[in-house]
């Protein structure tokens, strides 16, 4: 018996196809050539236009709400007391900052140039702060002789409030303006001794070790295994001190007098020009808000999980 051949005939290939022109000519082009759209997209494409845009409200429509709020709670408040209104304010805004760095004397200055000197005093203190506070806290955090002997001064020195320290800097110094700077100082350097004393101490026990294998020095120690370590405790105290500074500077320039933001609210007050006094108040915390947000940012870009 004779096997028979079947033929068996070609299996058409059923991907669909596209007809595309081509220099004039039909061509025919497998769909499976034209490239897929990627999973995401097509699904993103399929959402709703409402989540889509549901991350965005988040974002921004809570600190909307919040600030309506306080606007709201501000107008209220005004309509049955005594102080400015939001519409008040606003219109003495308007004018005060069409020129915020007039001068005509130096009682009589632009807003501009107030705020500008009182980051002045913050800027030198809290710079001879970081200069003192940093190495000290290298020193103590290292050495357990140095923390049990200078220990019992920070926490006698601390508590006391920085405004205490102003008469002591008038008396030195015989002028109000490096006494303010001296406040500064004194109430800025207790955090960055404190939080570079503590990194110092909470580096691993097996850094220490291998530099002690290593016969490292003291300085390559510092530069090499302290310095990397300890760099996100500094800039936490960084930031507490430059908030703390802000905040001090306000209340000192007010005794002392002179050219600063805290001068001028006090001015303002014997003026009765009291939304002069709203609008400083808004622009010391915007001030010292972009102060804190940007050492944030520093130590967001200096800290381990972004290496």
């Amino acid at each position: 018996m004779n096997a028979a051949t079947l033929a068996v005939p070609p299996v058409a290939d059923a991907s669909p196809v596209r007809i595309v022109t081509m220099n004039g000519n039909p061509t025919p082009v497998p769909a499976a050539a034209e490239p897929a759209m990627p999973a995401e997209s097509a699904r993103a494409s399929r959402q709703p236009l409402s989540r889509r845009l549901l991350p965005l409200f988040k974002v921004v429509v809570p600190p909307v709400v919040g600030i309506g709020l306080l606007i709201g709670i501000w107008a209220m408040v005004a309509m049955k007391g005594s102080i400015p209104g939001p519409a008040q304010t606003w219109q003495a805004a308007a004018t005060l900052f069409a020129d915020p760095f007039y001068s005509n004397g130096p009682n009589d200055q632009g807003i501009g140039w107030n705020v500008l000197s009182s980051l002045k005093r913050v800027g030198i203190g809290f710079g001879f702060a970081a200069l003192v506070g940093i190495p000290l806290g290298f020193i103590i955090g290292r050495f357990a002789f140095m923390n049990s002997m200078v220990s019992p001064i920070i926490s006698l020195l601390r508590p006391v409030s920085p405004l205490a320290w102003l008469p002591i800097g008038l008396l030195v110094f015989k002028q109000a303006d490096p006494a303010a700077t001296w406040t500064i100082f004194i109430c800025s350097i207790w955090p960055m001794i404190i939080n570079t004393a503590v990194g110092v101490q909470r580096v691993p026990q097996d850094y220490m070790n291998v530099a002690r294998v290593l016969n490292l020095n003291e300085w390559k120690i510092v530069t090499k295994i302290l310095f990397p370590s300890v760099l996100p405790y500094m800039l936490t105290g960084i930031r507490l001190s430059i908030g703390t500074a802000w905040l001090v500077i306000v209340a000192a320039e007010m005794l002392t007098g002179g050219v600063g933001i805290g001068f001028w609210v006090w001015d303002e007050w014997n003026n009765l020009k009291v939304e002069h006094i709203i609008i400083a108040i808004f622009v010391i915390g915007i001030v010292g808000l972009l102060l804190e947000q940007t050492l944030i940012l520093i130590a967001k870009r200096f800290s381990y999980g972004n290496a």
